[in-house]
This record gives C-alpha cells, sequence and structure tokens, in this order.
C-alpha cells in the first residue's frame, strides 16, 4: 500500500513538472505576468481588505515612516510579550531586541514574516513586517541592505477612509513620543565664540561642524518629590507644565506661539537650579542652557535661537548678572564708543546682547522658530530688572524661592532621615513643634538645612533633629544679632549726624559773628576819618571868630 502511495505521489510530481515546462515553453514571461496580475485584481477585487506597503527605502532616501512604525510596533510587540508571556498567541512572534545610540531603553521588533495586531478608534488593522533578498545590482557609490525589508498594512475597506491618514500620523506623533522618551536627554551649552559672529567664534563653530551648541548627557537626580518646596505651589507648578505639555491645540486655536516662560527668583540657595531640572526631568525635555557673557552680538543670539530643537527648556541663569539688563527708568545710559570702527558698526550695542535683543528672543517674531518651549530666567535680584522683561507673554510664570518653610522642611527631613511626622511620638511631636518655631525666625535656605541633615544622616533620628534645631535656633540667634548690631550702627550714625549738625550749625554762627565783626571792622576806619574832618572844620570856624573878636 505504501509503495502504491509513492508511486501516485511521484506520478503527480512529474506530471506538474511537465504541464509547468509545457507553461513556460508556451506562454512567454510577459504574458504569465499579465495573467498573475489578472488573478491578483481579480482576488483584490473581491477581497474585503485592502493592503499598503511601507518599504525602508524610498527611492536613495529613507523612509521616515518605515522608521515610525517600527519604534510603534515595537511598544505594541512589548505590550504583547508582557502580558501573554513566551507562549501562544501574539506573542509567538519572534522579536528581535536592540538599543540605539543614547538610548536608555531596549526597543522591540518584527522579524521577518512575523504579524501583529492592533486598533485605532475602533478599527482594526494587521501588520506584517516582509523582508526578501535583494536582487544583485550593479556598481552603486551608495549601499543598500542586502534585504529588502518593508511592513505591510491589512485594513478592511470599510475603515480605511477613518485609517488614512490619521492613523499614520497617530503612528509618526507616538514613534517621536517614543523616540524621545527612550534616547537620553542632553544639556547643551554654547561655547565660547557662539554661532560664529567673530573669528574665533567661526573657528570654533568649524571645528565643532557648524553647531553653536555642545551637548553632554543629563543625568540630574532631581525632581518635584525631592524639591524643598510648598506642596501647593509645586502641584500648580506641575498642572502648569501639564497642560503646556499637552497644548497644542489650544495654542493653535488662540494664535499663540507654543512656548511659557518662567521667572525663578529669590536669595542663592533656595533651589531654583533645582527646580529646573526637576521640570526637565517632569516633561523629559533637553536643556540648553544659554550663556549670554559668550553670546557678542543680538544677530548671534538669534541663531543660537534657530538652532534649539522643540521639546526643549532655554535657561538663562542669573539674568540680572549676565548682561546690562537693568531697569531703562534706573540705568545710566553708557558711554559712546570710542573705536572708530565700533562707531562704524554701531557703537558698543552692535557688539553686546541688547535688553530689546533678549526680548525679540524670548517673544518677538524668532521666538515661534520651533514649538514647544519653555524659557526659564533666574534672578537673586528681580528689582533690578525691567519691567518689560517681566509682563505676561515673557515670563508668564513668577515663581518665588523663599527661604526654607516648615512643609519644605518636611520634604527634607524625609528625603534625607526618613522621617515623616505623621507616626512620630511624643517625643518627636515636640521636636517638630519647636522645629516649625525654628524654622520660621531663622530664614536659612534648603541648601543649608540639607547641608545640616548630610553631616548627621548616619546619627540616630532624634538626636539629627535635634542637631537641626540648634543649626536653626543659632542663625536664628546670628540673625537677631546682625538686626540689634544694625539698630546700634544705625542709632550710632543718627547721633553722628545730629553731632554734625549741631557742630555745623556752631560753625556757622561763628562764621557769621567773624563776617559781622569783619564787616564792623572794614566801616570803623571811614566813621573815624569823617568825624575828625568834621571837627577840623569846626576848629576853623572857631578860631576865625577868636580872631576877629580880637580885632
Amino acid at each position: 500500500m505504501k509503495e502504491y502511495w509513492w508511486t501516485s505521489l511521484a506520478s503527480l510530481l512529474g506530471a506538474l513538472a511537465f504541464v509547468q515546462s509545457l507553461l513556460h515553453a508556451v506562454f512567454p514571461a510577459e504574458l504569465r505576468v499579465a495573467f498573475a496580475t489578472l488573478l491578483r485584481r481579480l482576488s483584490g477585487a473581491f477581497s474585503p481588505y485592502c493592503y499598503f506597503e511601507i518599504p525602508e527605502i524610498d527611492g536613495v532616501n529613507t523612509n521616515e515612516l518605515y522608521n515610525a512604525v517600527h519604534l510603534y510596533l515595537s511598544r505594541a510587540a512589548a505590550a504583547a510579550a508582557a502580558s501573554n508571556g513566551c507562549g501562544g498567541g501574539a506573542a509567538s512572534a519572534r522579536l528581535s531586541l536592540c538599543r540605539g545610540l543614547n538610548s536608555s531603553a531596549l526597543t522591540f521588533g518584527l522579524s521577518s514574516s512575523d504579524r501583529v495586531a492592533d486598533a485605532f478608534r475602533g478599527a482594526g488593522a494587521a501588520w506584517e513586517h516582509v523582508a526578501t533578498p535583494r536582487a544583485a545590482a550593479g556598481f552603486s557609490w551608495r549601499p543598500f541592505p542586502e534585504e529588502r525589508r518593508a511592513f505591510t498594512l491589512r485594513i478592511r475597506r470599510r475603515d480605511a477612509p477613518l485609517l488614512v491618514p490619521s492613523y499614520l500620523d497617530h503612528i509618526m506623533d507616538s514613534a517621536a513620543d517614543i523616540r524621545r522618551r527612550s534616547q537620553e536627554r542632553l544639556l547643551y551649552t554654547n561655547a565660547r565664540g557662539g554661532a560664529g559672529a567673530v573669528v574665533v567664534g567661526a573657528v570654533d563653530a568649524a571645528h565643532r561642524g557648524g553647531h553653536p551648541w555642545e551637548p553632554v548627557p543629563f543625568k540630574h537626580p532631581s525632581t518635584f518629590d525631592t524639591l524643598a518646596l510648598d506642596p501647593r505651589r509645586k502641584a500648580e507648578i506641575m498642572a502648569d507644565l501639564r497642560d503646556f505639555a499637552e497644548g497644542r491645540d489650544f495654542y493653535s486655536k488662540t494664535g499663540r506661539a507654543w512656548k511659557r516662560g518662567y521667572l525663578l527668583y529669590g536669595p542663592p540657595g533656595t533651589g531654583k537650579s533645582s527646580m529646573i531640572a526637576a521640570m526637565a526631568n517632569f516633561l523629559r525635555y533637553d536643556v540648553y542652557d544659554l550663556e549670554l557673557a559668550e553670546v557678542h552680538t543680538n544677530s548671534e543670539l538669534r541663531k543660537l535661537l534657530m538652532k534649539t530643537t522643540s521639546k526643549s527648556i532655554i535657561v538663562i541663569e542669573d539674568i540680572d548678572c549676565s548682561v546690562n539688563l537693568a531697569n531703562r527708568g534706573t540705568a545710566k545710559r553708557p558711554p559712546a564708543a570710542a573705536d572708530p570702527a565700533a562707531d562704524m558698526i554701531g557703537g558698543d550695542d552692535a557688539r553686546t546682547v541688547t535688553l530689546s535683543g533678549l526680548l525679540n528672543f524670548t517673544d518677538g517674531l524668532w521666538s515661534c522658530c520651533g514649538s514647544e518651549r519653555i524659557f526659564v530666567f533666574t534672578t537673586n535680584h528681580v528689582e533690578k530688572l525691567d519691567p518689560a522683561l517681566l509682563r505676561s507673554g515673557r515670563m508668564d510664570v513668577h515663581v518665588f524661592m523663599s527661604y526654607c518653610t516648615f512643609p519644605a522642611l518636611r520634604i527634607l527631613m524625609k528625603n534625607y532621615l526618613g522621617i515623616d511626622d505623621a507616626g512620630a511620638g511624643e517625643e518627636k511631636d515636640g521636636l517638630w513643634r519647636e522645629l516649625e518655631e525654628a524654622v520660621g525666625e531663622a530664614e536659612m535656605t534648603p541648601a543649608d538645612v540639607s547641608e545640616v541633615l548630610i553631616k548627621n544622616r548616619r546619627r540616630e533620628k532624634r538626636e539629627a533633629m535635634a542637631e537641626l534645631l540648634r543649626a536653626l535656633r543659632s542663625r536664628a540667634e546670628e540673625k537677631r544679632n546682625k538686626a540689634a548690631a544694625r539698630v546700634d550702627e544705625c542709632g550710632g550714625a543718627a547721633e553722628l549726624r545730629k553731632k554734625r549738625m549741631m557742630e555745623g550749625t556752631e560753625e556757622e554762627e561763628e562764621e557769621e559773628e567773624e563776617e559781622e565783626q569783619e564787616k564792623r571792622a572794614l566801616e570803623s576806619p571811614k566813621e573815624g576819618g569823617g568825624g575828625g574832618g568834621g571837627g577840623g572844620a569846626m576848629g576853623d570856624e572857631a578860631n576865625e571868630k577868636e580872631e576877629k573878636g580880637g580885632e
């Protein structure tokens, strides 16, 4: 029986081979291709599905949509692998793992001829990754991959108007978000010479490939959970940042540039830099630290702005110390340039960043070159800044970074010592009350409080709290002593001024008396001379009378 089956199978295969060779001999290749195309069209006309192919290479350029689909499906494949395990179902496909340059996470991908299902707005979609060997080509200056890779999208015909192109736009946006979240964030700084406005800067820019920003990995650990700030204020800032990141449609509808300005001001050591790092980690944005002292002209400042990317935070720290941006109502006009060459190019204003240039940088036409960017200015003396820089539209949110308050102290105690006052005992409750009273009088910055906690982090919690209480009381005592010294100094200065005023009054009286005496001395000789002359005349008249009487 077995021999019969093998004989029948061999006869069938031989007949098929004979028919195939006969067809190849009778029908030319062009006719066979046309017949196969007709069959595909007939089957496609009656099929409820339609197919879209997304190749990896589009002519000689890389297809960005292919890369976006690869990243998008990697998340779907990872979710399927996590939910179903490595058994059957959707997760049975062979997944590829890769980790790109500057990436902090692994990326899943589909291997050849594997499929994954997806859904968008209630409509189903099926993806298949196809890889076929590439035919040998002639000589080319640009090498191509050995395989021709492509994604095939299968959707129902009735869902095509719903999915194309909105589904593909969703894939592009999701892939951009995945790429941003998986890559390491960078901290950029403008190097000396900036965008190459001067000769030295042009040489430096040439060595850097013409890019004025130098990046380094940004791995700052600060978050809003570790930030020593009032919890209510932190919640407000986080809500504002979240609304900004999700406000594409709102900013487009209102006709505003998709940007926001923050002003962080307060004494040194109050956490302004930590706030910037927490904002970057919360939004997962890159940070551009702009050093205005290295920027020579307003034009160079615009070039730096044009080289920044979207989804970034542009920081200018200590804005009151970077350049002369003082209040225009109180600032003195700088002297004119003495260099004739400088006069030809516009004097000092042509070689420095002006307030007008900075205002255009933050709120002018050039500020919309890009989207989803946040400008952050920091200063220790907000009163020195021009009001034009502080108005809404430029600095939308003003955040005062104050001295350490009791809510901020609780956060620091929890972060550094693991102490929470929620379950404190009676003895610790007393320490908490004393700390609450002392922290308001001490006016210590969060940086100073953190330093005390770092030094005592290995001690017992009660001893660490007592040591912090002593430090706060010591700082409060220093504050009172300085205030008393200032009062004494002011009182002594007032007495000195009063004494000087009294001495000045006496000196003025003496001077007036001396002037009066001088006037009298000048007038007395004239009066004496006049009187003698009059007496002489009267004597002559008396002598004449005596002589007449004698005669």
